[in-house]
């Protein structure tokens, strides 16, 4: 099979240690000594047997899929980034600070507005915008405040 669309990957001799050596200390991640394989097996070098996509799955028992990421971020970023994951790049801020999620705790456990049996989810979010408390807040926060926080109304 030709792998003349796919990425080929060349190790250098000291790439080819280094990823033998890993594979035999075991000492790393699964998916890290998962990738090594893969990368060992796909060498096109005069040390590899720069085996195809299929052949490499079926010998490792992973994807195809895995294999060509593999290959392709070999060929792009080079060998560390073909061995581990990305790191996130993006952080997640809280939506509500520890005083807003105070007052939405309270507002919850309070009656609810008249006519209404219990409060909603909606209603708590709308009624914290009302409250000046927050400039908007969805439904999907205030039920995520309130599971973390495991506000059960009274008996």
């Amino acid at each position: 099979m030709a792998l003349k669309d796919k990425r080929l990957v060349r190790l250098t001799d000291d790439q080819r240690r280094q990823l033998e050596k890993m594979i035999a200390g075991g000492r790393h991640a699964a998916a890290a000594l998962v990738h090594a394989r893969i990368l060992l097996k796909a060498d096109v070098g005069p040390s590899g047997p720069g085996l195809g996509d299929a052949a490499i799955a079926e010998a490792i028992e992973c994807s195809e899929g895995t294999v060509a990421r593999v290959r392709k971020r070999f060929a792009e970023c080079g060998l560390d980034a073909a061995l581990h994951r990305r790191k996130p790049t993006g952080r997640r801020y809280r939506k509500l600070d520890g005083a807003q999620e105070a007052r939405l705790v309270s507002l919850a456990c309070s009656s609810p507005p008249d006519g209404k049996a219990r409060w909603t989810l909606k209603m708590l979010a709308d009624r914290l915008v009302e409250l000046e408390s927050v400039d908007a807040v969805s439904d999907e926060t205030v039920r995520r405040v309130l599971k973390k926080t495991r506000t059960v109304e009274p008996a």
